[in-house]
């Protein structure tokens, strides 16, 4: 018998990823998802099997779409500094696109939900460890400065996370001024202000900032 069209799967893919930032892993209805997946539950299990492989199979997906990205940035040709400039655009768009997911999952597994836990736990090394990789290659050719990774990481990592987290949050609060929400965007969320932080943060840790333009 041939295997229903793979199409279904993307359905409920998508549905998936606007609704988990709503309800987390936890909260997530199966009933619900397939209604607005426009699906029948029998094609859900049929694909999936259970909440909980569709969950890991919808979480995977989204983090390897920007792994792969990460990791040809990496990859790329020029140097050590500029490969991890334009890996942290990637981070941040990243962090960006997905930051009530991603708040949703934390908050989760601080609570002790083991399948957020477990994402987290088995995702969050790989493209740590790339980014680390990329600064001692730009210490190696001399354009990073000479400090532990482990102190550097954090800081570029936190002035990319932080304040995209925090807007994410002032976003969800149900009490929240106007006034705060476009702050919030502007100062926070913006295209224009990622790029500033990532700017900012790279020339804080290169050797010779004057000489650096981003790609």
């Amino acid at each position: 018998m041939n295997r229903p069209s793979q199409k279904i799967d993307a359905q409920l893919i998508a549905s998936g990823m606007l609704l988990l930032p709503q309800t987390g892993c936890a909260g997530l209805s199966v009933r619900k998802l397939v209604e607005h997946a426009g699906v029948n539950l029998g094609m859900f299990h049929y694909h999936f099997k259970n909440k909980d492989n569709f969950l890991r199979v919808l979480l995977q997906h989204m983090y390897e779409e920007m792994f792969a990205a990460l990791t040809l940035r990496a990859q790329a040709s020029q140097g050590g500094a500029r490969s991890l400039d334009g890996a942290l655009r990637v981070l941040a768009g990243f962090a960006s696109r997905h930051r009530h997911l991603l708040l949703t999952l934390l908050s989760e597994a601080m609570r002790g939900e083991a399948l957020p836990a477990a994402f987290l736990r088995e995702n969050l090394p790989r493209h740590i460890a790339v980014l680390a990789q990329l600064l001692r290659q730009g210490q190696a050719e001399g354009d990073i400065i000479d400090a532990p990774v482990m102190q550097l990481l954090p800081f570029v990592l936190g002035a990319i996370a932080g304040p995209l987290f925090a807007g994410g949050a002032l976003e969800r609060l149900p009490a929240a001024a106007p006034e705060l929400a476009a702050l919030a965007q502007q100062a926070l969320l913006s295209d224009q202000a990622i790029a500033l932080r990532i700017d900012l943060a790279m020339r804080a840790i290169l050797v010779a900032p004057k000489g650096f333009a981003p790609p």
